[in-house]
């Protein structure tokens, strides 16, 4: 085995965490406007859209980070519609893009101190928090998938890994 066919790299990391994206997105556009709404209560979130807005403002405000930009204001981020939401994630995985396209292995060793909205600061290097940000999204995907099945709003294909096409 090379090692190169033994690793999973960041590119194709992004590549996965966008295309489960891509399908959640879809699957909203076709839900009752009102399922936003729907309670829960996971990461300080009261609802979906709060949840949601959770899961892209994390990938947003890291991805800003990773490239030096200034960090967009949580509270600032919109939530009106399933379109606004998920426009949150995609900018953040065009900042991505963009960030691992420039990425050296210096770079992503390089440290960072920044404040977080509920655990102080922290210090992480970017390339942890390139890791943070799309393993966070996995976590909180697989939790929403289970909220929504258990109130009778399942999905219709497999969320794992092993059915995602980035690989063969």
């Amino acid at each position: 085995m090379s090692a190169t066919m033994a690793e999973f790299s960041f590119v194709e990391m992004l590549e996965a965490n966008e295309r489960e994206t891509v399908k959640w997105q879809n699957w909203f556009e076709h839900q009752p406007a009102g399922l936003l709404d729907l309670p829960l209560n996971i990461a300080l979130a009261k609802n979906v859209r709060e949840f949601l807005l959770h899961i892209f403002a994390v990938e947003l405000r890291y991805a800003e980070r990773l490239a030096g930009s200034k960090v967009t204001e949580y509270e600032s981020l919109p939530t009106g519609s399933v379109a606004e939401l998920f426009g949150i994630g995609k900018k953040a995985r065009t900042h991505f893009r963009d960030y691992l396209a420039r990425a050296t292995d210096e770079d992503l060793a390089v440290v960072v101190e920044f404040p977080t909205r509920i655990s102080g600061v922290l210090s992480a290097s970017k390339r942890k928090m390139f890791t943070h940000a799309m393993l966070h999204g996995v976590r909180h995907w697989a939790q929403l998938a289970t909220v929504l099945r258990e109130a009778g709003h399942g999905t219709d294909w497999g969320h794992d890994f092993l059915f995602s096409d980035v690989m063969p």
